[in-house]
Formats: C-alpha cells, structure tokens, sequence
C-alpha cells in the first residue's frame, strides 16, 4: 500500500508539475520566430514598376523602399525577397511558403475576409492605357468592342471584366479581353498593335506612359470605385503580431510624410490614403 500511495504522489506531482508549466510553454508565433532566425521571407512580383522591378539585378522601387524602412523595426533581421510570378503569391502565403507578400495586392472585399491586407500603400484605381495618338480611345467607354488586355489573376482582370458587362449591358459592343503573365507583355502587344489598350492601376500606367511617352497615353478619366494597394499577411492567431508590427510601420510613415516623399520620388505626385482600410463588405 505504501509503494502505491508513493507512486499516487509521483503521479499528482507531475501532474501539477506540467500543469504548472503549461503558461509558459507557449508556442513562439510567427514574429518571434522571425526575430530568432533572423530572417523575414517575403514574396515579391518584381514585374510591376513602380512598385516593384529588378533593376541590376536587385529588386528596387516604391516597395523596397517603404521596406526599407519597415525594417529598421526589426533590427538584426535580413530581409529575403523571393520573386515570383502573381498568380502563384496569394496560394503561397495561405500554404505558409513564406512569411508575407511585400508586392502590390490591390484591395477587394474577397481577399481582405481571406487575408490580413495591411494599411494602404498606394492608390490602386483602374485606368486605360492606349497608344499615344489613338483618336478612337477619349474616355474609358471606349475601350468597348476592342480587343483589351491585362493580367490573368489580377483584380484589374476582374475590373476590366466588371465594365466590360455593364458596358455590354449598357448596349455597347462586347470588349475582346485578352489576358497575360504580367503587364508587360501586355504592353508590348498594345506597342505592337495587336491589342487597343491596357486595364490597370492608374499609378502602373502613368509609370508605362512616363517610360514610353512616344508610345504610351494614359486615357482619363479612372474607371470604377476608389480602391487601394495593400500588402498582405496570413489571417491567423500565428501572424498576428507580425500584421500588427507591419501596420503600424506604414501608419508612421504615412502621418510622418515619408510616404509622401517616396511617392513623390517614384510616381512624381503625392497619393491620399486612408490610414486604414474600409471593413470588407
């Protein structure tokens, strides 16, 4: 009897032992692990200038440069860019391929119940890119009944879509809609005539027509409701510090001017934006 009751007390002790211990066995989330690998994985489309573009070999413009100085948060770290294509980088970050996309996600009510999209960026309303000189193409509207690209995946894709129904619906020719790997293959087919325009952001075109203003005219008026560039993080307990730590970087920089002054240096003008983003319908 005495050997049982030891072995009684043996138990219990282990018992409050582990239980005793279970607070502070905590699973290190995703920054901490960051923090002790020294280490931040993110994914990038560096096809996408302004904003992200390989220049002698490194990935510069507007991103890299916010990040720049999001990481002086997190002292210590290296950040590790991966460049990818854009229709693998959503798909990437929900199978945890990587920590979180630093490239150009274009808010929609979908990926923001989907995703963590942090504070804006950049503003991310559609626009019409045409050749400079195309006398047909005066507004948005007209882009009706021609053959017109953007990228497959893409919510300008989705946006391009959207107007060429209502167009449609509106009783004008059906858009040919074309669509492509990155914008700038759509770019050189409208350069060499084999499509009448391009559907993207107003910022990536301005940035194509400043490349190429014997080739390229940006058609305005924008098309389609306000919406913004964000960047974007699991949407988990795991990556919720990191979301946070982020968010609040691009807060900073957007009261202290900073954004300002990159948006000046990569768009040549200043963007509004919003210190958040609106609840996802």
């Amino acid at each position: 009897m005495k050997a049982i009751r030891n072995s009684k007390i043996v138990l219990v002790g282990a018992v409050l032992a582990v239980a005793l211990a279970a607070p502070g066995a905590r699973s290190a989330d995703l920054l901490e692990k960051i923090k002790t690998a020294r280490v931040f994985t993110v994914a990038t489309e560096a096809r996408f200038a302004p904003f992200e573009f390989v220049e002698d070999g490194k990935i510069v413009g507007y991103s890299a440069d916010i990040m720049e100085e999001v990481m002086k948060a997190m002292p210590g770290v290296e950040l590790k860019r991966l460049d990818l294509p854009w229709q693998g980088i959503l798909p990437g970050l929900a199978a945890s391929r990587f920590d979180y996309v630093v490239t150009s996600v274009t808010v929609t009510p979908e990926r923001m119940k989907a995703y963590h999209l942090s504070a804006p960026i950049a503003d991310a309303t559609m626009a019409v890119l045409k050749r400079k000189g195309d006398a047909e193409i005066t507004k948005p509207e007209a882009i009706a009944g021609k053959p017109v690209g953007s990228q497959a995946g893409s919510a300008q894709l989705a946006a391009l879509e959207k107007f060429a129904g209502e167009l449609k619906a509106g009783g004008k020719s059906e858009i040919a809609v074309s669509t492509y790997t990155d914008f700038s293959e759509a770019y050189a087919d409208l350069g060499a005539g084999r499509i009448s325009a391009v559907v993207n952001s107003l910022p990536n075109l301005l940035e194509a027509a400043r490349q190429r203003p014997d080739v390229f005219e940006v058609v305005l008026p924008t098309f389609g409701q306000k919406t913004y560039f964000s960047w974007a993080g699991r949407n988990d307990a795991d990556s919720a510090s990191l979301n946070a730590l982020i968010d609040a970087e691009l807060v900073k920089l957007n009261k202290s001017g900073k954004l300002v002054e990159l948006q000046k240096k990569w768009f040549g003008a200043p963007m509004e934006l919003p210190e958040s983003l609106p609840a996802a319908e």
